[in-house]
């Protein structure tokens, strides 16, 4: 048997953000009999994917650093590398791709860089820092067309390979369509084995609130090495729904993300309070955590509605909570290629959503759901109510949504992209 390529992931900290949850998702599809993966980061938080990069079968590593204690690494981290005989780094975001080319000044290792958003929405010093080393790699990555345009545009010199011109090649990010799909909660499975004369007389009582209710439903993961299954269990949507207070016949309008300003929550908010005023009987679920989360509270308690808002935190799990949407409604000032997206889509949910960074790219106009450009955020509120008013639409919409994944956002596809990148880089 050939030795295993090793690849070490470089990333700053290991939050619940679409960067990091690539590293994961993508592990779980990658051929391990060919690739062995590592993670090395250095910010630990307290919710992190830590376990997920471990359950993928990723061995994940922890040197200590803020910011600026990253330039203090260089040394730390070369001589980890040379430790564990590294074939290739692959860094993801500014912070660990200016660590990585700085490693890459003393060590003959190949170096892959993934760019997940434009350029001139990062702070001065990740701007310039990242813009100043960036010839010092053997091949960067961008997760759209905008974001790629962005690295053309914003680079100070004609960007170099060592020794030739830098490759850019665009890899767009993709979702595991096996996992991440519609499903059925665990009251219209018995209803329907009811209806074909199924169900036994075990058929069980919904449990009470402070219980840890599971479907029965199972997700296979098959591990490459070992070809064993793994059972994820899933919470049902329904039950959470009731929890939560939500009348089954009303719709819900959600979005999962890190609540920081970019995604311009405030607004997502207000968007909902419009549109409350003329639906009283729809919610709006939000999965996620971040700083803005007391502006939002706020001013969630401020509109009168705060009955219909629906904030659960972050969630390990959030399948059950897209499963919950019946739209997906985005306010972001700029993105990269948002995963959370792309997994509601998936689930077979159409997306309402301002045209930022590459959801254009994503989204065609009127088939997967609607756009609006970013400055024109009024017009989310239209875009909903025609769906919420509309139920063929809303579920044409839902179907083109899924298929659109399917075709040209796959996992497996991306995968596939950048294992050749990887083979090319070391040939």
């Amino acid at each position: 048997m050939s030795k295993k390529i090793k690849v070490l992931h470089l990333i700053k900290s290991l939050g619940r953000g679409g960067a990091e949850k690539l590293i994961p998702e993508t592990a779980s599809v990658h051929d391990q009999n060919r690739f062995e993966f590592h993670c090395l980061y250095f910010y630990h938080q307290q919710e992190n994917i830590v376990d997920e990069l471990e359950r993928a079968g990723i061995q994940v590593h922890l040197i200590p650093s803020g910011n600026l204690g990253l330039f203090f690494q260089v040394k730390k981290v070369s001589s980890f590398i040379k430790e564990n005989n590294f074939d290739l780094i692959h860094a993801h975001l500014p912070w660990a791709g200016i660590l990585a080319r700085f490693v890459g000044l003393n060590l003959p290792i190949p170096i892959v860089y993934t760019e997940h958003n434009t350029w001139d929405r990062y702070n001065k010093v990740s701007y310039w820092g990242n813009r100043l080393t960036f010839k010092k790699q053997d091949l960067a990555i961008a997760v759209s067309n905008e974001v790629a345009l962005s690295m053309q545009l914003n680079s100070i010199w004609d960007p170099y390979k060592r020794g030739g011109r830098l490759k850019i090649r665009v890899v767009q990010n993709g979702v595991n369509t096996e996992v991440f799909k519609k499903r059925e909660t665990r009251s219209e499975r018995l209803e329907a084995r009811s209806e074909k004369g199924e169900i036994r007389s075990e058929r069980r009582e919904a449990r009470s609130e402070n219980e840890d209710v599971r479907s029965e439903s199972r997700v296979e993961i098959r591990d490459s090495r070992e070809e064993k299954r793994e059972k994820v269990v899933e919470v049902d949507s329904l039950l959470i729904k009731e929890r939560m207070g939500i009348p089954s016949s009303s719709k819900i309008i959600g979005k999962v993300a890190v609540f920081r300003s970019q995604k311009r929550l405030w607004l997502w908010v207000e968007v909902a309070i419009r549109i409350l005023k003329k639906h009283p009987t729809t919610h709006f679920l939000l999965v996620g955590d971040g700083d803005w989360r007391e502006r939002i509270e706020k001013q969630i308690k401020d509109s009168g509605f705060e009955k219909n808002f629906h904030l659960v935190g972050v969630q390990k799990e959030v399948i059950p909570y897209l499963n919950l949407m019946d739209i997906y409604l985005s306010s972001s000032e700029f993105e990269g290629l948002p995963i959370a997206m792309l997994e509601a889509m998936a689930c077979e949910i159409p997306v309402v959503s301002t045209r930022a960074g590459g959801i254009g790219e994503v989204i065609q106009h009127g088939k997967q759901g609607f756009l609006c450009h970013v400055d024109e955020w009024e017009h989310l509120e239209d875009y909903s109510i025609q769906l919420l008013e509309d139920e063929e639409l809303l579920a044409k919409m839902g179907i083109e949504a899924r298929k659109q994944v399917e075709e040209k956002f796959s996992m497996q596809s991306m995968v596939e992209q950048l294992e050749k990148i990887y083979e090319e880089v070391l040939s």
